[in-house]
């Protein structure tokens, strides 16, 4: 994009050249040319008619050139008006070279805005022109006095065309190229304007996914909770009620002492789920440490928890992820846990984060008991809610949650999400 300002840039600042020379060339060139005739009059033998002829011409010019100027706004382009003007001082330059020879200064103007005052099809025409006054200056004036005179008329006249038409060939090739780039230059624009826009809109798209992502989770932890009441505190207050219903149907002390105690028991469990539901509403182990930190923080808890044997490795080079990213695959590494711990009876779990390019992979594997996915289990039974809360994470933040599993060989829950980096 720099490049491309630079470049309009460049070609701003040569058009203003071009536009100074264009307004100021024809009166220095006049100027210049009107000097030089009068100091060599005298040594060219100018009779006092033509000096009268020729100030007069001088001072046409400079009315035909101060006329010029006010026509010519808002006309860039070839027209009538630009093409009387340029014959005018053709015939102006023409005359003026044909009294001395030194006047061609000012004919020299035609060679350089010809393109811009005449169609195309008059530009040939008017070249020749052009070298015709130059030539008849070079060769020694106009018209030749003898033979030799027109011999040098004619080669310096095919010299100068010769130069014409290369310039000429050079000047389109010149105005080709300048198109080219012109066009190229403006194509640029369009595509980093286009880019640029596609770049806003993605951004906006992504804010959008993100708070999409916040709102759904805030139903996901609903779910969670739903969940979480119904398959541990609900049960576990039932199991607490029924315990004094058989205490109060029974005479025996030490058979009410123990469903007392397994009362008491029953409460103490589910003041702890209910303290660990409550706890796991928003990711708290992500507040001081990075993710792969926090999933061996919570895999080493609850091995020390279960009893269960369990093993936490990071693979790939650990980059600091999104935090809506980090939370998800932590949410998923913990329900994955709870589900292990409640149904799987597992002697053995492994838990793998796994850093593979542009994909994070979060692999939760035990040796327990299994279960066939092809058979949706019941809302309370094995897989239960946490499948579907886990999933439907890993799909919120565009990823995948897949679950292998068999009856007897245990079951490994495989999250894939892509790797957002931390802004």
């Amino acid at each position: 994009m720099t490049h491309t300002g630079d470049s309009a840039g460049a070609a701003s600042r040569l058009e203003q050249r071009w536009a100074l020379f264009h307004r100021w060339g024809p009166y220095v060139l006049l100027g210049t040319g009107t000097v030089l005739a009068a100091v060599t009059a005298p040594l060219l033998g100018m009779t006092r008619g033509e000096i009268y002829a020729s100030g007069a011409l001088v001072v046409a010019a400079v009315v035909l050139q101060l006329w010029w100027g006010r026509a010519s706004r808002g006309r860039p382009q070839p027209s009538r008006t630009s093409t009387v003007y340029f014959t005018l001082r053709m015939a102006i330059s023409f005359a003026l070279t044909w009294m001395n020879p030194l006047f061609a200064f000012q004919a020299a103007i035609n060679y350089f805005d010809i393109g811009r005052l005449l169609p195309k099809k008059y530009v040939i025409p008017g070249l020749l022109a052009a070298a015709v006054t130059v030539a008849g200056s070079q060769s020694g004036g106009l018209p030749p006095r003898d033979g030799t005179g027109w011999m040098i008329f004619g080669g310096v006249l095919t010299v100068n065309i010769a130069l014409l038409l290369v310039f000429s060939h050079i000047a389109g090739l010149e105005e080709a190229r300048a198109s080219t780039q012109a066009e190229t230059i403006a194509e640029l624009e369009r595509t980093n304007t286009a880019l640029q826009q596609a770049l806003d809109e993605n951004a906006a798209l992504h804010a959008q996914l993100l708070v999409q992502a916040r709102e759904a989770g805030v139903a996901d932890e609903r779910r969670r909770l739903a969940a979480e009441i119904h398959d541990t505190l609900a049960q576990g207050l039932t199991g607490i009620i029924a315990q004094p219903q058989v205490v109060a149907g029974t005479a025996d002390p030490g058979r009410a002492r123990e469903h007392l105690d397994r009362a008491t028991a029953l409460a103490r469990h589910s003041l702890g789920e209910a303290r660990r539901s409550v706890h796991n509403l928003s990711p708290a182990a992500l507040a001081d440490d990075d993710l792969p930190q926090a999933l061996e923080k919570t895999v080493t808890e609850w091995e020390e928890r279960t009893g269960v044997p369990a093993r936490y490795t990071t693979t790939g080079t650990v980059e600091p992820l999104h935090d809506e990213v980090a939370a998800t695959l932590l949410r998923i590494a913990q329900e994955a846990l709870a589900n292990t711990a409640r149904h799987a009876d597992a002697t053995r779990v492994g838990v793998t984060l796994s850093y593979m390019g542009d994909t994070v992979a979060l692999d939760v594997r035990d040796d327990g008991r299994g279960f066939d996915p092809r058979v949706r289990p019941a809302r309370t039974g094995t897989g239960g809610f946490g499948l579907d809360g886990m999933r439907a994470r890993a799909e919120r933040i565009a990823g995948t949650l897949g679950v292998e599993s068999e009856p007897g060989l245990g079951t490994a829950v495989s999250a894939r999400v892509p790797l957002v980096r931390h802004d």
